[in-house]
């Protein structure tokens, strides 16, 4: 799977259900290794809001769907 794959899915909380937004870059450690997944809502206007970004580590990734990934956050 690819970065891009992911990039195209909606990010979801278990908990709640609530829909995080979209993967939009990747913090990586010095030997490769996924540290986490920076995800941001999707707005249209996005530079009007406050940067709300999450950072979802591979820990805190329960499944990746066809279209959704679940988190537990």
């Amino acid at each position: 799977m690819r970065v891009s794959d992911l990039q195209a899915k909606d990010v979801v909380s278990l908990l709640d259900g609530r829909k995080l937004g979209r993967i939009v870059d990747i913090e990586l450690s010095e030997n490769g290794n996924v540290n986490y997944f920076v995800v941001e809502p999707k707005r249209f206007f996005r530079f009007f809001g406050s940067n709300s970004e999450v950072n979802v580590a591979m820990n805190q990734i329960k499944k990746i769907g066809e279209d959704v990934i679940l988190v537990e956050i």
